[in-house]
């Protein structure tokens, strides 16, 4: 796969360069904020090579292109430039409007998806060093041991700074500045100053606030380090307050003067105001999810277990990492992570039931490599898109599955010590210290019911099996609105089929047209033609299978069973059949020679369309081999397709 291709037939159909304002990633999906939503063409991206699938969701236009993405990410980096926000303002086009909801959603989600792959890492080895511990005779005060489990603690330890910087990339505030807030709250001279509450301090007279809180039958000094919510709001108030700073100070000064004085009034202002809030706004965050939980955790596990796929698909789950993460810090333990289990392993679950029930050999490999990416490392987003949710009903059977498995940990009291994706290589992160066999294996039975369930589930209920069109088909089918043939597995006998030119023109490679959906061959393989006289004539004894409304794309089915379509200009949908007079009907049978629609070369040019006709094999799945003749001069007369069945 050429990354660099895919990346640019990507941004070409997201309405190009000039019309992303921003892109980052997570385990399976580019994620572009758009200027303008409606010139992205969602139907042609989701039927580009390298792409799964594609969700338009709080803000975001989701591409969603599985384990390559990182690589696809780059490419798209490369071609976009590094400082891609601040590419939004080269051309001026105006930013469609957001809801609230939609910008806040947006917002958590570009502060925590950037921090998913080092927390999945620090699972990782949280999970092995576990794994370790339980074995008789294992030394857990190794030097080895304990550099390793001090290197899984760094990213909550010091989550702080790390939120502080993916904060500021989200407001687009001074990151160095949000940093030195997060590292400060987290340094040992301040870190002890908060946690000795016998002691009163102040900072320009005014009192540092420091806090106990009762956490079941114990209690609880609050730390600064592994905090999440004082820092996030302390950059919120740092943003407005550069904005004030930068509207105050002469330019020359503010290179100086703007980040000093940021510090001196941010300092005190997160001792004394904003980080006790978001003290307390955790607390009460904790304190409501608690109390949800203790009112039934088989009804949270229920809740969590069944709906956390389905918050997948709207990308909403992120929203609720701040939950799991805030509990880690309150508390030390979170439940949140062990229900998403029960959620992750049933798409696993369900996307085996595809495999084992599917006769598709393209569907077996799909749904194999999504279920496994799905329980061996949590990452579902393939087996969401891949398979169950469209084909509908192994999505109901996950969901159900999932609600049985979470509704199970309910039961056991399954609880988590950490934070960390859910799967096989991370599953002994679920029995760490302070967390019981019971308890684990309230877990262990709740991820495989959730899994097993969801498998057979899908195998009895069974589903509509997709069929064997090939891409272009079902490319086209998006592209044009004309449907897709049905067709079975191809047999090659052999046979040698020629097509005749059915414009008159320069015929040339199709790989070399300006549109990528047709030179990248999704719509099938053929010719391009850059016509010298206005008509399209059939190219041999045919029929008229479509012809499309506005008569720029034209569908033939030839007597040996070959389809084509003729493509006039590229974008002439949007003349709306200006300059275009059609001669036959959809459905007529005509002769080799028969004209079917006339066209005004000069005025698709003056409406600022390239005029290349696209002749293109549609079933080309059907055959062994399909070429393109380029000839200085092709007509009726001159064979510009030759193919081989």
């Amino acid at each position: 796969m050429d990354y660099n291709k895919v990346a640019q037939d990507i941004i070409d159909n997201v309405g190009g360069k000039a019309n992303v304002k921003q892109v980052t990633h997570c385990f399976t999906r580019l994620r572009f904020i758009l200027k303008d939503e409606s010139k992205a063409k969602k139907d042609v991206v989701e039927h580009l090579e390298g792409v799964i699938s594609v969700v338009v969701s709080g803000g975001q236009f989701q591409v969603v292109c599985g384990a390559k993405v990182t690589k696809i990410y780059d490419a798209a980096v490369a071609i976009l430039g590094d400082s891609v926000a601040a590419s939004a303002d080269e051309v001026d086009i105006p930013e469609q409007k957001q809801s609230l909801g939609n910008m806040i959603l947006q917002k958590i989600t570009e502060i925590f998806t950037p921090l998913v792959p080092a927390i999945a890492a620090a699972g990782l080895i949280k999970g092995l060093l576990a794994a370790f511990a339980k074995i008789p005779g294992f030394d857990s005060t190794t030097s080895t041991y304990v550099i390793m489990n001090t290197a899984s603690n760094v990213i909550f330890y010091f989550m702080p700074i790390f939120l502080a910087y993916t904060t500021a990339k989200a407001l687009k505030c001074s990151t160095v500045i949000s940093m030195i807030l997060g590292a400060f709250i987290c340094h040992p001279t301040i870190d002890a100053l908060v946690q000795d509450v016998a002691t009163k301090s102040t900072i320009f007279g005014l009192p540092v606030i420091k806090m106990e809180f009762a956490v079941g039958e114990s209690s609880k000094i609050f730390a600064y380090t592994e905090s999440v919510i004082p820092i996030i709001l302390g950059v919120i108030v740092l943003y407005f307050l550069e904005k004030l700073l930068k509207k105050i100070i002469p330019e020359i000064l503010q290179l100086i003067l703007v980040p000093g004085l940021s510090l001196i009034i941010m300092v005190p202002v997160m001792l004394v105001v904003v980080g006790p809030v978001g003290i307390y706004v955790g607390y009460l965050v904790q304190w409501l999810y608690t109390a949800l939980y203790s009112f039934s955790p088989v009804l949270g596990g229920i809740i969590v277990g069944g709906l956390w796929g389905v918050c997948v698909i709207f990308g909403a789950h992120r929203a609720l990492l701040p939950i799991g993460l805030n509990d880690v810090a309150m508390t030390g333990t979170n439940t949140l992570m062990c229900f998403a289990g029960s959620a992750n392993f049933s798409q696993a679950g369900a996307a085996l039931g595809v495999m084992l029930k599917t006769k598709s050999k393209e569907l077996k490999q799909v749904a194999a490599s999504a279920s496994l990416s799905a329980w061996l490392v949590g990452i579902t987003e393939p087996a969401i898109y891949g398979c169950n949710l469209r084909l509908k009903k192994p999505m109901i059977c996950a969901v159900i599955a999932g609600a049985v498995g979470g509704g199970i940990m309910g039961i056991g009291n399954a609880v988590k010590t950490g934070f960390a994706n859910n799967g096989i290589l991370t599953i002994m992160s679920y029995y760490g210290e302070g967390t019981s066999l019971g308890q684990f294996l309230a877990y262990i039975i709740g991820i495989c019911v959730a899994f097993f369930g969801a498998a057979i589930l899908t195998y009895i209920v069974g589903f509509e099996d997709v069929d064997a069109a090939p891409a272009g088909a079902k490319a086209l089918e998006a592209d044009l609105g004309i449907p897709a043939p049905e067709v079975s597995a191809p047999v090659h006998t052999g046979e040698k089929v020629e097509i005749a030119s059915p414009v008159e023109g320069k015929a040339y490679p199709l790989d070399e047209v300006q549109d990528e959906v047709f030179a990248s061959g999704a719509l099938g393989k053929g010719i391009a033609v850059l016509p010298s006289k206005g008509e399209v004539v059939a190219p041999a004894d045919c029929t008229v299978s479509v012809l499309y409304p506005t008569l720029h794309a034209i569908g033939l089915k030839l007597e040996d069973g070959t389809e084509l379509l003729i493509h006039i200009g590229m974008d002439t949908v949007s003349m709306n059949g200006d300059g275009f007079t059609k001669h036959v009907n959809e459905g007529d049978t005509i002769k080799k020679g028969t004209p079917i629609v006339s066209f005004d070369i000069d005025k698709i040019k003056a409406a600022g369309h390239d005029t290349t006709v696209s002749v293109i094999i549609s079933n080309t799945g059907d055959f062994a081999e399909v070429e393109g003749v380029p000839a200085e001069h092709a007509d009726l007369s001159q064979v510009v397709i030759k193919a081989v069945k």
